[in-house]
């Protein structure tokens, strides 16, 4: 009899070269990509006198530190200009490609990788940043690793893994109005809790997935390890070759026919087994807001802020029982690489166009590319004129490196993927939520629901 076989299955096994007595496995890499944070690993090579293994296969690219309003300083700080400058040297060193500040193409690594077709269905894709479960979104096998695993992909093209189980986490239904991609992840991330899915790959599957766009499903994979997972899938299909098609490094010709081909393949079988299964009805869910110092600790923009925490309630400065809705916020920030693809960025214009922000905020696009997109579409217009400061690529304000900040207990209403004290900065206040809602925050200058504001207004 043939074994049933689940998406993981597929992927682990075709990358798996050996596998020790204890159950781990030696797997072969496909992707690695690095960034600025990555120098602890070159630095580990360096100490061994080791070379990158497969420097075709290792991809450089400047995001976490960069600057996102002057980049001609080449940094805000003598500390951050040296972090650029250190992967400019590594990479260099080593033969790798790099996405630098100059570079046209550069931006948030989770955002680049797709957008250049370097990310394919089927492969294994590391990077040392947790939210490289993004490219699951392809079909891909891809998760976050630490320093010591960077350095030892970067020498071998290689990394131990043990296997995880498999959960199959099923959305039907369809969307409301005003609610997207970033609310279901929320919602199911408060629902099942921060160890929901603890230590399992996560599948998601079900009617209203495979509806979803590219943009959509790269925020849902992206936040799956805000809820435990260790990373997120989702099968290839009509939609994702849709979005391959054309891109700089995806396979072209009779290549990608071959490709193609290989790729039907990678779904779960019918009958496959799960290690644990949820379904949740979609039609049912409201935009979400988070409350307190966890991804999961959010609730329903129409719900009162809960008595379930009481330190995460102290330190945001909320009282439990008031609304969540008119909740004063003093910023706001759309970006990260949760949400600032281009159809993150036309669903913040459609609330803000013709409007006016109450309060000051940072509009940061995924990479140069999304930002020359938006150009063209007149988005950078519609977020100056509401008031709010139109900027370069980088991960800028999501956790602050490069000096962008929300300064001691301000609050700000974000499209970012964590909202732990001091994410944003020392004694910060973060309110995690979709680009649509943070807009129709900056308009009130407060929590609010988006849906009304939306009546008659298209969001692409």
């Amino acid at each position: 009899m043939t074994t049933r076989q689940t998406l993981l299955d597929k992927l682990w096994s075709s990358h798996e070269i050996t596998r020790r007595a204890d159950g781990v496995s030696l797997l072969w890499v496909d992707r690695h990509l690095v960034h600025e944070g990555s120098h602890h690993a070159f630095a580990k090579l360096a100490e061994r006198g080791l070379s990158v293994a497969e420097p075709s296969l290792t991809l450089a690219v400047a995001d976490h530190y960069v600057p996102v309003r002057d980049r001609a300083s080449g940094g805000a700080s003598a500390q951050i200009r040296d972090m650029i400058s250190r992967l400019t040297r590594n990479a260099d060193a080593h033969g790798i490609e790099l996405l630098g500040l100059d570079d046209p193409r550069q931006g948030i690594v989770h955002v680049v990788g797709p957008e250049l077709g370097l990310t394919l269905p089927g492969l294994l894709i590391n990077c040392g940043d947790s939210h490289t479960s993004t490219h699951g979104a392809f079909g891909a096998l891809a998760f976050g690793i630490g320093a010591t695993e960077v350095a030892h992909v970067l020498a071998t093209q290689t990394i131990w893994q043990k296997k995880p189980p498999v959960m199959r986490l099923t959305f039907t239904g369809r969307l409301g109005p005003g609610v997207s991609a970033k609310d279901l992840a929320l919602n199911w991330i408060a629902k099942l809790g921060a160890d929901g899915a603890r230590g399992h790959a996560l599948e998601y599957t079900g009617s209203l997935i495979d509806g979803l766009s590219m943009d959509a499903r790269m925020t849902l994979c992206n936040l799956s390890i805000e809820g435990g997972a260790r990373f997120g899938m989702i099968a290839p299909d009509a939609t994702t070759l849709n979005y391959i098609r054309g891109r700089a490094y995806a396979p072209q010709g009779c290549a990608l026919d071959r490709a193609e081909e290989a790729w039907a393949k990678l779904h779960s079988d019918a009958d496959a087994g799960f290690a644990r299964e949820v379904t949740i009805d979609a039609s049912e869910i409201v935009p979400i807001v988070t409350w307190g110092t966890r991804p999961d600790q959010a609730a329903p923009v129409t719900a009162a802020v809960p008595d379930d925490a009481p330190e995460a309630l102290e330190y945001m400065g909320l009282r439990a029982g008031q609304p969540i809705a008119g909740t004063p916020v003093d910023q706001v920030f759309i970006g990260s690489c949760t949400n600032a693809r281009i159809e993150d960025l036309r669903a913040a214009a459609a609330v803000l166009a013709g409007r006016r922000a109450q309060v000051p905020g940072l509009v940061a696009p995924g990479s140069m590319e999304v930002k020359r997109q938006a150009e063209q579409e007149g988005l950078d217009l519609i977020f100056i004129a509401a008031g709010l400061d139109w900027v370069s690529a980088g991960c800028s304000m999501c956790v602050g490196m490069n000096g962008d900040l929300v300064a001691p207990g301000k609050r700000c209403a974000s499209t970012t993927n964590r909202n732990f004290r001091g994410r944003q900065g020392p004694g910060a206040r973060t309110h995690l939520m979709s680009p649509a809602m943070v807009a129709a925050a900056a308009i009130t200058g407060k929590i609010t629901d988006v849906r009304p504001m939306l009546a008659g207004r298209e969001v692409a």
